[in-house]
């Protein structure tokens, strides 16, 4: 999880970002578009759209959101609806592309390098487990987060400076990790991609990876 270390310190959780963007705040507004437009371009890269359809992709699913933004019921899942709707958007570009008069305009899947391709499949592997772990996270009580920060920390943080950092007994620390993970992993953002997997909507995830 130390990849993740940089990303989860000080960011607002979603809820409330969301719950800002439907009153009104640009800056709210901004701040979910600027934390989530690297999840709808991996998407649309794994689809492997041009530059262009991928930008209209985006915008597509932006909009939606706007639309949609009051109607959502739990917005710790909103990287779960981003990347279905992403999803939906792609497909019906690539339906669109496909027509005959753009025959030539699509690249046959069977072309492209198997390199690239898992280029694309690693770069959505690890936007969607980025935007899941940042929202769990951010939901967790302080002191968790405080805990998980100085267990992800590079290099590792001893058990006996964390113990006295934040006044824990050493040996509290393993079990206390342990509920914290189990709350990471039945969170709604990392829940909606673990029934995704299992439905077989994302097979390309193994959301086993998110925590460790």
């Amino acid at each position: 999880m130390t990849s993740e270390a940089g990303l989860i310190h000080g960011d607002p959780p979603v809820a409330d970002l969301v719950t800002r963007a439907r009153r009104g705040d640009q800056r709210a507004w901004d701040t979910l578009v600027g934390r989530y437009a690297p999840l709808v371009f991996a998407i649309c890269r794994k689809h492997r759209l041009s530059d262009a359809d991928a930008s209209d992709v985006a915008q597509t699913v932006w909009l939606h959101l706007v639309q949609q933004l009051d109607k959502i019921r739990d917005p710790a899942a909103l990287p779960g609806w981003l990347a279905t709707t992403t999803r939906h958007a792609c497909f019906r570009a690539l339906h669109e592309a496909r027509r005959p008069q753009a025959a030539g305009y699509m690249v046959d899947a069977e072309d492209i390098p198997d390199q690239q391709s898992g280029l694309a499949e690693d770069e959505l592997l690890v936007a969607e487990r980025h935007a899941a772990l940042r929202e769990a996270f951010a939901d967790l009580p302080p002191a968790s987060q405080q805990l998980i920060a100085l267990l992800i920390a590079d290099p590792p943080v001893p058990y006996t400076e964390i113990s006295a950092k934040l006044g824990i007994p050493i040996g509290s620390i393993g079990p206390t990790r342990a509920r914290c993970l189990d709350k990471l992993r039945s969170h709604p953002a990392i829940a909606d991609l673990i029934n995704a997997d299992a439905a077989g909507a994302a097979g390309e995830m193994n959301p086993r990876v998110l925590v460790h």
